[in-house]
């Protein structure tokens, strides 16, 4: 779901950022200019250890850049803020409380009446599917229904902008796929802007309005690519498989592999 709006809502210009090492600081990401449109899906597509987390960092507040400049709805990001939501892989429920108690967490800072931080998650939760589950604890769940329920925890706090680190990676091919559908119906129906950080090639496809290939060392956009096929996509149809060649292009993957001699 794209939107045409002008002024960004994420905005990233001429970002650097390095850490300390032993003796001279190692840079991790060089150049990085970006921008995220309201309603958008967006992923950043590359290798581990190109950077793409730390671009996460640096839009939630996580990290600050040593140069260049971050910005959320024109105002310099400087620290975390309620204005968007961090997922990862790891799901971070807590084991003590029920399902339904894991999403009301999000809720708790929030100026809102138990009944109607109640009410909030049981829609949240029943938006995922699990209004069945609410009284479950995480350790009774399988991997696909934690990751619902943090969904469910994200957007019943109604940010404007999800942040999701690899959020699907530990999940087995059929929950990865119907979590994904699951994502894009919510996202549909919310209307929230999405930044996805991943290394799968069909996910950042199937998934994305737009999408950012990254290369490492420092981590740099080599290309910015828009998927022009209407969602959802289908996998095997011939323009799903001309932006994975474009992709693959990209990474270099169609060069044939040195094959060593050996003498028998």
């Amino acid at each position: 779901m794209s939107s045409n709006t002008t002024s960004p809502l994420v905005y990233l210009h001429n970002v650097n950022k390095s850490f300390p090492a032993t003796k001279e600081e190692t840079p991790v990401l060089k150049n990085i200019s970006m921008q995220v449109n309201k309603g958008e899906f967006i992923s950043i597509l590359g290798q581990s250890g190109c950077g793409k987390s730390t671009i996460l960092n640096l839009i939630g507040g996580f990290e600050t850049p040593s140069t260049g400049e971050v910005k959320i709805k024109g105002e310099k990001v400087e620290k975390p803020g309620r204005h968007c939501v961090m997922l990862f892989q790891e799901y971070g429920l807590f084991p003590w409380r029920s399902v339904l108690k894991n999403v009301e967490l999000g809720l708790e800072p929030l100026d809102l009446q138990p009944e109607e931080r109640r009410n909030r998650s049981l829609e949240y939760l029943k938006l995922v599917g699990l209004e069945h589950n609410t009284h479950q604890f995480p350790s009774e769940l399988s991997g696909g229904m934690k990751q619902r329920v943090a969904i469910a925890r994200a957007l019943a706090m109604k940010p404007e902008l999800i942040l999701m680190d690899e959020p699907f990676a530990a999940l087995d091919t059929f929950n990865r796929y119907y979590l994904q559908n699951e994502l894009l119906r919510l996202q549909e129906k919310e209307g929230t802007t999405i930044v996805l950080v991943t290394h799968d090639i069909d996910e950042a496809i199937y998934l994305s309005d737009r999408l950012f290939v990254m290369k490492p060392s420092p981590g740099m956009i080599s290309k910015e690519m828009t998927i022009q096929t209407s969602k959802p996509r289908d996998r095997s149809h011939s323009d799903f498989q001309h932006y994975r060649k474009k992709i693959f292009e990209e990474f270099q993957f169609n060069q044939p592999i040195h094959q060593p001699e050996f003498n028998i």
